[in-house]
């Protein structure tokens, strides 16, 4: 991108006024249909505490899902929503950021959701930069259609449509949002609701594409509960987030899983970039509607 371009952005700001507000006060009211234990309770928490630290206004958030257990997540959150269809959670709050950039813009789903229909779009919203948050609560299981194996899910799992075990090596969402060069790439875990809260917290802070994973077990078809509890740890604290190698290696580590930010490298968000566009059409030297009358003759 031309340095000039660059130069001339001037980063957008948000006018809403600050209020003081309890978690409580951003949940709906709608109570969750998720199975008892779900890991989305947690997230769906952690979320609210979240929002309520950050002092945002319910009117100026909007929640943007697909399809799936995860995705009935805007209903159950005292903001606007938009519960899309399969796979599209992405390119629709991309549209609602163009629309309203003012708007603080969170796009929620499932595995699923994420990395199979949906997949399409995850390396060009990375690489576009617009300035969302994308919470993806993985399990590892279709748990909506009630336990088939997903894009994350082990080699070997043995379930309804697998009864033989999955032939498929799993996809890595933290590889793959490093190497579709996310500007905020982030792994966290319900069952730790204070890391989580920081995580999305920082996320949505991040002026940018912010991508969190969220471990979120399902207890009624793939309860790994415990064995994430033992797998997981803490990012190290001599980890520089700036550097996306070193990022790499620590989603390869084989030991674990870790938490924690990966990377974080702001950089020009494609509101910013369409801004910067729109005004240097506005200073062209023509005249549309004569240039539009050529053709209406």
């Amino acid at each position: 991108m031309p340095s000039n371009l660059i130069q001339s952005m001037q980063p957008q700001t948000r006018t809403f006024e600050l209020v003081n507000l309890s978690a409580n006060d951003y949940k709906s009211g709608v109570r969750p249909v998720w199975c008892p234990g779900c890991g989305d309770y947690g997230v769906l928490a952690s979320f609210s505490k979240a929002l309520a630290d950050l002092r945002i206004p319910p009117e100026q958030i909007v929640i943007v899902s697909g399809i799936g257990c995860s995705s009935r997540f805007p209903i159950f959150v005292n903001s606007y929503g938009l519960h899309g269809t399969h796979g599209r959670a992405l390119p629709l709050a991309t549209g609602v950021k163009m629309a309203q950039p003012e708007l603080v813009v969170v796009a929620v789903g499932g595995d699923g959701d994420a990395f199979s229909i949906g997949m399409g779009h995850f390396p060009h919203i990375a690489r576009r930069n617009p300035d969302i948050t994308y919470l993806v609560m993985d399990n590892e299981i279709y748990g909506l259609t009630k336990g088939q194996p997903s894009p994350t899910s082990p080699v070997g799992m043995e379930k309804k449509a697998s009864p033989y075990g999955t032939l498929e090596t799993p996809l890595d969402p933290i590889l793959l949002a490093l190497a579709s060069n996310a500007s905020f790439v982030a792994r966290g875990f319900s069952s730790k609701p204070k890391e989580l809260t920081e995580l999305i917290k920082a996320a949505m802070q991040h002026k940018g594409f912010s991508f969190v994973q969220i471990i979120s077990p399902c207890v009624s078809f793939n309860d790994m509960t415990q064995e994430f509890k033992g797998a997981t740890l803490p990012i190290p604290a001599t980890h520089d987030p700036r550097d996306r190698l070193a990022a790499m290696k620590l989603a390869e580590h084989p030991g674990g899983m870790y938490l924690g930010i990966f990377y974080q490298q702001p950089r020009p968000t494609y509101e910013e970039k369409m801004q910067s566009l729109q005004d240097k059409n506005a200073r062209a030297d023509y005249d549309l509607p004569e240039m539009m009358s050529r053709f209406m003759r």
